[in-house]
């Protein structure tokens, strides 16, 4: 919780100076932007430590007028950093009934540059991962189903326990988890199969849907171990 005054006032956007904290990861000031500083300096301390590999920044955010969850991603000229920066947000799709791919959009416009997600994706090198996980206020609308589902407790905390199981997903693909998931895909204890994703775009959406990647997680060095 990096805006902890503002939400204390019922601000989800602005700090108690009047700040949109997501707009000033380039040059926070320790007086008027304290969170944002110290995580800044933390993240690159983590950084240019040879001990540390940082591979993934998610910061998350509730969004106001789309339904759904999605991410926002960055464009890089690199194609192969592009398409294996795709590769999360996909697998989420599998795991999550509430994810929308098609929802799901890369860009680097000019009003993000402050975020941290850009300042981040600039920053890190082509081992990082920089997200933005934004989920809807209101409710979500499941494939080939016209009411929306009203977003809850449970079902937030839900798309959360899928996130983290889509780091186990990402991790075994890329072989630095052993063996088979528990419970697998076909075994859930929810018994609830993996998730139909379509990569058409949405509206409004630039990259949302990618060309299909050329190789496989193992064979595109994603890691320095």
């Amino acid at each position: 919780m990096l805006n902890p005054d503002g939400v204390y006032l019922g601000n989800y956007r602005c700090s108690l100076l009047g700040f949109d904290l997501n707009r000033h990861w380039a040059n926070p000031s320790p007086w008027a932007h304290p969170t944002l500083h110290g995580v800044k300096e933390l993240i690159i301390d983590m950084y240019n430590n040879p001990k540390i590999n940082l591979e993934f920044y998610i910061d998350i955010h509730a969004h106001s007028t789309m339904m759904n969850g999605f991410m926002y991603g960055n464009i890089f000229e690199d194609e192969e950093r592009f398409q294996r920066q795709a590769v999360f947000p996909k697998l989420l799709c599998q795991n999550a009934e509430d994810f929308s791919y098609s929802s799901t959009s890369f860009n680097r416009d000019a009003v993000k540059a402050g975020t941290g997600r850009r300042f981040l994706g600039g920053l890190l090198n082509d081992t990082s991962y920089c997200y933005t996980l934004e989920v809807s206020f209101y409710s979500y609308i499941l494939a080939g189903a016209a009411p929306a589902v009203p977003y809850t407790e449970e079902a937030y905390m839900k798309l959360g326990r899928n996130v983290a199981r889509t780091f186990l997903d990402y991790y075994r693909l890329n072989s630095l988890v052993e063996g088979p998931l528990a419970p697998t895909p076909k075994t859930r204890k929810d018994n609830v199969p993996p998730y139909k994703c379509t990569a058409q775009r949405g509206p409004g959406n630039s990259h949302a849907g990618g060309k299909p990647e050329k190789r496989s997680l193992k064979d595109s060095s994603v890691f320095t171990r």
